[in-house]
């Protein structure tokens, strides 16, 4: 599922669940899952809380800088491996 702009609404759709990030520099995060999204530090602009695959260290990426994100079917990664 492709998304034109990625903006707030939408980044909160996918809060739960598996997927690839495609960033604006052309840059792709690969299988990471979203925890949630926190406001930047004075009130400026919104930060993804993501976990990478197989991590439980968190990450932190601001959300502009986002293109779009890619749902993940972890099921079919799982009937693969």
């Amino acid at each position: 599922m492709r998304m034109e702009s990625f903006s707030l609404n939408s980044a909160k759709s996918f809060i739960g669940k598996n997927v690839n990030l495609h960033l604006k520099d052309g840059s792709v995060i690969v299988n990471v899952h979203l925890t949630s999204i926190r406001k930047g530090n004075f009130g400026k602009g919104n930060l993804l809380e993501y976990t990478p695959y197989g991590n439980r260290k968190l990450s932190l990426l601001p959300l502009r800088t986002v293109a779009w994100a890619e749902l993940l079917n972890l099921n079919l990664m799982n009937m693969a491996g």
